[in-house]
């Protein structure tokens, strides 16, 4: 079954008087389930492409349906009811906020998008914060954690929405080796437990090592999806 489907999917930017092609006629289509890379050299449009299965952007043309739905059509409001309702996202930096502790990190998005009572809420968070090992450390600031605690409460806090889709851009480029495949791990876990589909933008030959489908870009555009080693 797919999850997305993207059809002849182009995106330029206008920058001055010229026009960047980041992404060029671009097909394909993902299973639920799915554990793949989006990799190539940088400014091959992998992130662009993530930005856009998010939500995040729109395409220049073509047309992209996430979860049965024709993103496109969604108006601002509207592509953030559907992200917080469908989609987790984990980044490079972390992103976690200084001033929350790792639960109200966690909690954040459940705050900010979906309105569920204050219990469900406590409830929901305490059950992520456990699947990625990180309950003991809920009441610690992100100063408090290393880079793989830091990692696992972004996880946690990609999960607490039940997404269907999480969209990884570089998640592994700050960590060590063994902590970056500890998170490799971990993310494969959650996917078999939960069924969530997990795709990466990334450079790093420990996700490319890892991913069951890789996906090559190269100036915009998609040269072949092959099966990995993952």
């Amino acid at each position: 079954m797919s999850l997305i489907v993207a059809k002849s999917l182009s995106k330029t930017y206008a920058t001055d008087s010229v026009a960047v092609k980041a992404l060029q006629e671009v097909n394909f289509d993902i299973e639920v389930g799915a554990f793949l890379a989006f990799v190539g050299p940088s400014g091959s449009g992998k992130t662009t492409l993530l930005n856009l299965i998010g939500c995040l952007d729109k395409p220049t043309s073509g047309s992209l349906q996430v979860a049965g739905v024709d993103v496109l059509k969604l108006g601002r409001r509207q592509a953030a009811e559907f992200r917080g309702q469908n989609v987790g996202f984990i980044f490079q930096s972390f992103n976690l906020i200084a001033v929350l502790t790792a639960f109200e990190n966690v909690e954040y998005p459940l705050v900010m998008v979906q309105e569920l009572r204050p219990a469900e809420r406590r409830d929901r968070v305490l059950k992520a914060l456990k699947a990625v090992g990180m309950l003991e450390q809920k009441n610690q600031m992100p100063e408090q954690l290393s880079g793989g605690q830091k990692q696992r409460v972004a996880i946690a806090r990609a999960l607490v929405t039940q997404p269907k889709l999480v969209l990884a851009d570089e998640p592994t480029a700050n960590l060590d080796h063994e902590t970056a495949y500890m998170i490799l791990r971990l993310m494969k876990q959650m996917r078999d437990n939960f069924g969530i589909t997990f795709i990466f933008s990334t450079h790093d030959t420990r996700i490319i090592g890892e991913a069951e489908i890789v996906c090559t870009l190269e100036d915009g555009k998609l040269l072949r999806c092959e099966a990995g080693h993952g």
